[in-house]
């Protein structure tokens, strides 16, 4: 029997009383003192180190070295940027797995590619059949580096005191960073194999190992063996090679597409081209598509595949095991142990982790592939046959910085509505509570949600006036020299009021020509996609048509429009990239030192190399000015022929002096919402600057096209009355409104930093060129302060920062000074605010009342109409209605 191998650690995981044991040739720990739950539990709730320097890491270099690994790895190697890893298959020809691994790309000029430890000679070994193709090398860095997973809720932060506060890597998966930890380089991915939404996997020189993991041990992190990497990784569904991959307990070879992972694993794009495998995973691919659909009438390619299962009879199930549907064996249990959970209790983000924690039964089985989510089978233990059930999945991470345990609930039932007779009392209720609200809003609360705005008295009545109930459907007709046509009568009113609004928004967004009809912000921007996308193909309407093609604009987590996103409005509109098989869809890189800030000169490098058909302004944490007038220089210079769109949803209400005048400074196109920083009801805007003898002038008439009937249909009338009063009072009151906005935002700022709070942005600007104020509470817990102060009548948005992973793990506050500017607060009315805030936020003081009795003050609306004559034709509109 040949002598195990051991791991730099080796003598840290003896000396911490670890057992230890032979897992494929390696001599590693399999739990130290404390045990699996607890290990487990720490991971889930804390921070565990888990020693994988026993995994292959076999580094791929030479001119060949992307050819090499499309030829020899499921996945498409081509997609992978610098900076970014990837999961993948160490494919068979006939579509089986020789072992699962992960590519990471530190490097431009080579790959590390980290395989299971057991597999690295069997892998080595059948990649070296395919080099004598290629001009490239394979070697075995194995022992040159130590490599540590670094899992659980709190690795970020404790990573970040050994970076200085240098951001770590990208707050998404398979991200990759290069830092000195202390003045030690280490190369960082935030990869794992806990499922955790916050883990790292950490590669350091050998000699710095036991440097780092004593530091970290310092920092609060716990050792954890591979006993409680397994039932985490059991708990996040993971395959492990030998389970879920590899032979069934029949010896056949179990199919890639087996594994759910497999559909981000295999690539079968053109740029690809053939490689190991390819046909057979082909066949696969498709009867998992058939299977998805739930065709089962061909299951030859796919006749099992992997499911989660968790057991509802007592017991314990473990791999091998058999599972029958009625009489009929249909599959194995692959994985399967009792897994710990930590109790909760309430719901969504008052969802609380308790210091009780419960064991539950799952497991994963390799099962007939007409199987069923929430399908009742039963597992022989011993002769008994036990009940279990297969749910959707064991666990969740969309909700960072913690993994939730998903407890199976059974087959969902939808509960009886309550009976109802007393609508009277139902309506007078629905009055009562809407009054409550009415006034908790208007007059007890400050309200500071950027994305909010009051509308002023006149603006809400003519939004509930007659035109809220009709219709008046138009469209240009040629046949009429492009007069407008009405589908209805009884719209001449309307019809002004349209031409009207037209007149007042040309004016303020000085452009000339203006599309009113959208009603939302969203709808504004799908129009404008779908309309480019026409445009595109206006001499090409026999075959499909083709999407936009690279698109580049602000990324969500850098405070980038939901609506701007492929998950967004852009969904439809957007092509897939042949080399990445990504949506077309490139960011704006952002400055190093200033998250918040687009970084102009790394911009042109970007525009160059994609050349992107549009570009899209704009975002919804918004503390500059973007840089229109800069990149339309650099486009004309370059000859680029790309569309500048800019998104105004946040900033409308500030074009002009103070903020930015976007047609002077190149944009093509603007959107908006009309009731964040503008003065309207909740509707969309667009604006172009096309003059009639441009041959661009008919994407204009395009987006006329797609807002009606393209659209929108009934245009809600009443809300776009009232926006003609809101365009009236912008138009009159904007200057002195938008220069108090941009000096109480910058004061506000000012303020808060003075009272102890850590406001985000330049100082050298003030913080802010716009309405908003950001200011870091803590990462994960804006979401707590957020409630806080509402508590105290402080109405806020908890946001991530272009550095944390999502709303939930929000370390953020996100405030606009314009509704409570438009209420007359001005810089002595912040700065009291600011105190308040600091009391409620740094020392947990109730503030409630001396808020509200801020707020009584600032009830009466300004920049509006006021005089007595104007008041009295408001109060005959009111008597009216």
């Amino acid at each position: 029997m040949s002598e195990l191998k051991r791991t730099q650690y080796y003598k840290t995981h003896v000396a911490a009383g670890a057992t230890m044991v032979d897992f494929g040739g390696w001599e590693m720990p399999i739990q130290y003192p404390g045990g699996i739950v607890a290990e487990h539990l720490y991971t889930r709730s804390c921070c565990s180190l888990f020693d994988v320097s026993h995994m292959g890491r076999l580094l791929v270099e030479g001119p060949d070295r992307v050819a090499f690994l499309q030829h020899v790895l499921s996945s498409n190697v081509l997609a992978l940027d610098l900076d970014q890893a990837q999961y993948c298959i160490i494919p068979t020809e006939s579509g089986g797995a020789v072992d699962d691994a992960y590519l990471y790309r530190f490097f431009e000029d080579r790959f590390l590619l980290v395989v299971n430890a057991a597999n690295t000679e069997k892998d080595l070994e059948h990649l070296s059949r395919y080099l004598g193709d290629y001009d490239c090398t394979i070697t075995n860095v194995t022992t040159d580096y130590v490599a540590v997973a670094v899992q659980g809720p709190k690795s970020r932060e404790m990573l970040l005191t050994l970076t200085g506060g240098a951001e770590i890597t990208e707050p998404v998966k398979n991200a990759l960073g290069t830092h000195l930890l202390e003045g030690r380089q280490a190369y960082i991915a935030k990869t794992g194999y806990t499922g955790e939404p916050l883990g790292y996997e950490v590669y350091l020189k050998s000699a710095d190992g036991v440097w780092f993991w004593n530091r970290m041990l310092e920092l609060g992190a716990r050792p954890a063996g591979l006993g409680a990497r397994d039932t985490l990784r059991l708990e996040a569904g993971l395959p492990l090679y030998g389970h879920e991959m590899g032979l069934d307990p029949t010896g056949e070879e179990i199919p890639v597409f087996a594994v759910s992972l497999a559909r981000f694993a295999v690539s079968f794009s053109e740029r690809k081209g053939s490689f190991v495998g390819r046909e057979a995973l082909r066949t696969q691919y498709e009867a998992f598509q058939r299977i998805m659909n739930r065709d089962f009438r061909d299951l030859s390619a796919l006749p099992k595949r992997i499911f989660p299962i968790t057991l509802l009879d007592r017991g314990v199930m473990r791999a091998g095991m058999s599972v029958y549907r009625g009489e009929k064996q249909i599959g194995w249990i692959t994985s399967g142990t009792m897994v710990p959970y930590y109790c909760h209790e309430g719901e969504g983000l008052q969802t609380v982790i308790l210091e009780e924690s419960g064991k539950r039964a799952i497991g994963l089985a390799y099962l007939a592939s007409d199987t069923l989510e929430d399908d009742i089978v039963e597992v022989d233990i011993r002769g008994r046959r036990l009940r279990a059930a297969i749910p959707p999945y064991h666990m969740q991470v969309t909700t960072p910085p913690y993994a939730r345990p998903i407890l199976y609930q059974g087959k969902e039932t939808v509960q009886p509505l309550p009976e109802t007779t007393d609508y009277p009392a139902k309506a007078l209720e629905l009055i009562t509570r809407a009054t409550e609200n009415h006034q908790w809003r208007q007059r007890r609360c400050v309200n500071l949600i950027p994305s909010e705005n009051s509308a002023s008295r006149a603006v809400q009545l003519l939004c509930a006036s007659d035109p809220a109930f009709r219709y008046a459907e138009h469209k240009k007709i040629k046949s009429f020299y492009d007069a407008d046509v009405f589908y209805y009568q009884g719209t001449k009113f309307i019809d002004r009021v349209e031409q009207l609004l037209v007149e007042q928004m040309r004016q303020y967004l000085g452009c000339r020509e203006v599309e009113t009809r959208v009603t939302s912000g969203q709808m504004s921007n799908m129009a404008v996609f779908s309309a480019l996308m026409d445009w595109k193909n206006r001499l090409d309407r026999k075959h499909t048509p083709q999407r936009l093609g690279y698109v580049l604009n602000n990324h969500i987590i850098k405070g980038g429009h939901l609506s701007a996103q492929p998950m967004g409005a852009l969904h439809d509109y957007i092509a897939v990239d042949p080399v990445t098989e990504r949506p077309a869809v490139v960011n704006f890189p952002v400055c190093k030192d200033n998250l918040f800030k687009i970084d102009v000169e790394e911009t042109k490098k970007v525009l160059e190399k994609y050349r992107p058909e549009l570009i899209v302004f704009g975002k919804s944490m918004v503390l500059h000015k973007e840089p229109v007038a800069e990149i339309r220089q650099f486009l004309t210079e370059q000859k680029i022929p790309a569309t500048i769109m800019y998104d105004m949803a946040h900033v409308l209400g500030l074009i002009g002096e103070y903020f930015q005048k976007p047609f002077e400074e190149g944009a093509n196109i603007v959107t908006g919402s009309t009731h964040k920083t503008f003065f309207g009801p909740q509707r969309g805007i667009i604006g172009v600057n096309y003059q009639p003898e441009e041959l661009e002038y008919g994407l204009w008439e395009t987006i006329e096209a797609r807002t009606f009937p393209g659209s929108v249909s009934n245009h809600h009338l009443g809300t776009q009355l009232g926006l003609l009063m809101a365009a009236y009072e912008m138009n009159c009151f904007k200057d002195s409104y938008q220069k108090a906005v941009v000096e109480n935002a910058k004061h506000f700022a000012k303020c808060l930093k003075q009272q102890g709070l850590h406001v985000l942005g330049d100082p050298e600007i003030g913080y802010t060129e716009t309405h908003q104020v950001l200011v870091s509470v803590g990462y994960g817990v804006g979401p707590e302060i957020a409630e806080r102060l509402e508590e105290n009548r402080i109405i806020v948005n908890y946001q991530a920062t272009p550095d944390e992973e999502g709303f939930t793990a929000s370390g953020a506050l996100r405030m606009g000074v314009s509704e409570m500017t438009r209420f007359g607060f001005g810089k002595e009315e912040f700065e009291k605010l600011a105190e308040l805030m600091a009391e409620c936020i740094l020392r947990n003081q109730d503030v409630s009342g001396d808020v509200e009795a801020l707020r009584a003050g600032y009830t009466e609306m300004r920049y509006c109409f006021q005089d007595a004559e104007f008041n009295a034709a408001l109060e005959h509109l009111a008597d009216c209605m």
